[in-house]
């Protein structure tokens, strides 16, 4: 795997450094530059150019959220569009989450996860998958099911299109979109419910959910059930 240059925007000094040092024990990691505030990371980042930044939400001058919205302006100005933007916080409210994905964050992070998860998660942001903690995948969920329609005729499946992230997975779902009882089991996978528990709640068999499983992977072009949640709230559900 090539070297992932990194830009850390964090006002902590300790943690900042606490971080700096626990991912460049990582041989494929390198932290290129750090910032204590958000002027002083815009312009970083616009300088640096790294593959990923770690922004905090919280810092001083203005949110990390704000950053995330201007240095995404900037980048479309530039056309220099390759750094991803991993948030780094401890707030899991549903405001915020749904603020740093709308700003244009591509992955969140809590703060209370293991290094060896962060590590996981700059290497997902920076291969182009949204990482997202479980901690907020319930918001996410919630928020994709606001799109459900709820006037569809009784004698047909309720379903709901993805506009996915590239015209292939597009035409894959619109040939095939998810279904309302996908959509529940999707929510309960996210949720950490096993294939018998979610058996047991949908009063259906364990092979039926593993069916429902491989279907929604396959619908979202997706590798395991994570990518599979990470990918539909990447693309937001329309009624």
């Amino acid at each position: 795997m090539s070297e992932i240059s990194i830009v850390l925007i964090e006002d902590h000094d300790l943690t900042r450094m606490g971080l700096k040092a626990a991912l460049q024990s990582n041989s494929t990691l390198r932290v290129i530059g750090e910032a204590p505030n958000a002027s002083k990371g815009l312009k970083l980042l616009e300088t640096a150019k790294p593959d990923v930044a770690v922004v905090d939400i919280g810092l001083p001058d203005i949110d990390g959220i704000e950053l995330t919205r201007r240095f995404r302006q900037w980048q479309a100005e530039s056309g220099d569009t390759a750094t991803k933007i991993l948030v780094l916080t401890m707030d899991h409210t549903e405001d915020a989450v749904l603020a740093a994905f709308a700003a244009g964050a591509d992955s969140y992070y809590m703060k209370d996860t293991s290094i060896d998860k962060l590590t996981e998660a700059i290497q997902a942001t920076h291969t182009g998958n949204s990482w997202i903690d479980p901690a907020i995948a319930n918001v996410v969920l919630r928020q994709m099911r606001q799109g459900l329609p709820e006037d569809q005729p009784t004698d047909k499946p309720k379903t709901v299109k993805i506009e996915a992230l590239s015209s292939e997975y597009e035409q894959v779902l619109e040939t095939y979109p998810l279904t309302q009882r996908e959509l529940e089991i999707l929510e309960l996978i996210v949720a950490g419910c096993s294939n018998g528990q979610i058996a047991e709640k949908l009063y259906i068999t364990v092979g039926t959910v593993k069916t429902h499983v491989r279907n929604i992977l396959n619908k979202l072009c997706a590798d395991d059930r994570t990518q599979a949640a990470v990918r539909a709230l990447r693309s937001g559900l329309v009624a």
